[in-house]
């Protein structure tokens, strides 16, 4: 494993518990723990520890810093009000994205930005260089840890250690919690009833340890990235580099929701207004093998035929796992808008020279219960 790769703040605890690691956004992230299906199952059934600080943060302050991010990013920042979260993108002149994040609402003078971490310095590039005299844009990626607490007994994790659970869906509060402060929002990455804390960087430890004590008291555990993946895959979550990057729009994703069409200025709009109205070349989908079978990111998805070479292309996945929830492979795909497929459709998908009949599905997976 690389030396340059960096630690988290939480990163002994993931050791001590037998973690196993892999290299993620240029950082050491615990993969699994007990292993990946028993994570997503107890994510899903009771709760999920992830320890996410990976990801990146970044601060706009100044007077009418709001209004300066909502000149640049998609969404319509004045859709929600202060004490608010919203998901949000940054997307290139020309359409693509450069990354997705969740931007929350400070007060008209400050946003506090959680994009990915591999695309924080590029978030925050795009954002300095347009930024007017009085606006400061900064990265505050390892002044906080990202812990995320998801499943149906979270809000009884949150409520044993003392933290805020009955927040509305992407509300959040600052509370003291220890020697310092945390940031608490009802959101997450998996579909279930979750939170997302934001803790000072240094005491992203001890909430950790105290987070865990608890969501064991519950019959749950700590996760690692593994079945986060899972999780997101079976909500059609999009993760930017397979579902979102500069290459693939919003509108393909299926993440026009998260554009301000009404608005007059942002980093991408005559592009993306131009291909709303042209009709986007490639959609999202869903695809839910048939049969037995993995599917895996980049295969090429093809009209069935009767082997593997005699069908005719229509896309490709972007993302692909073994669902344990539905215990099926399943995967997202961008299709061709030419060819024509549509909910409900059979494709074949090459996985090394093997045709797996898959079921062209509108995501999520599983039934979603974030709200």
């Amino acid at each position: 494993m690389s030396e340059e790769l960096l630690h988290g703040p939480v990163h002994e605890a993931h050791v001590a518990l037998g973690a196993t690691f892999a290299p993620f956004g240029g950082w050491t992230m615990p993969v699994s723990y007990a292993g990946t299906v028993s994570e997503h199952t107890s994510t899903r059934t009771t709760a999920g520890l992830f320890d996410v600080s990976h990801l990146g943060k970044a601060v706009v302050s100044g007077p009418g810093a709001a209004a300066y991010v909502d000149s640049v990013l998609t969404n319509a920042l004045d859709r929600i009000g202060p004490g608010q979260a919203q998901y949000t993108l940054c997307c290139t002149e020309n359409g693509g994205v450069v990354d997705d994040l969740i931007a929350y609402l400070v007060s008209d003078d400050e946003v506090f930005l959680v994009p990915n971490a591999a695309n924080t310095a590029a978030v925050v590039e795009v954002l300095a260089q347009g930024a007017p005299a009085g606006i400061e844009v900064r990265s505050a990626h390892r002044e906080y840890g990202v812990l995320a607490v998801q499943g149906p007994r979270s809000a009884d994790v949150l409520a044993a250690v003392g933290l805020p659970s009955s927040l509305d869906y992407m509300a959040f509060e600052d509370v003291a919690f220890g020697s310092g402060s945390v940031r608490v929002c009802r959101t997450g990455y998996t579909g279930e009833h979750g939170y997302e804390l934001l803790p000072q960087w240094d005491t992203a430890a001890s909430l950790f340890e105290a987070l865990l004590g608890a969501v064991r008291e519950v019959g749950g555990e700590p996760a690692g990235l593994g079945a986060r993946d899972t999780l997101r895959t079976e909500m059609g979550y999009p993760l930017h580099g397979h579902e979102l990057s500069v290459d693939i729009s919003p509108l393909e994703a299926r993440c026009g929701w998260a554009v301000g069409w009404k608005k007059d200025e942002f980093r991408g709009r005559d592009a993306l207004v131009a291909q709303k109205e042209a009709g986007a070349p490639r959609t999202l989908v869903g695809l839910r093998a048939v049969g037995r079978g993995v599917l895996r990111p980049d295969l090429t998805v093809l009209r069935p035929g009767n082997s593997v070479g005699t069908g005719e292309p229509v896309g490709a996945t972007t993302s692909g796992t073994y669902s344990p929830t539905l215990k099926v492979g399943i995967a997202l795909a961008l299709l061709d808008t030419a060819a024509g497929v549509a909910i409900g459709d059979a494709v074949d998908v090459d996985v090394r020279g093997r045709a797996i009949a898959c079921e062209v599905v509108r995501p999520p997976f599983v039934e979603a219960h974030v709200r």
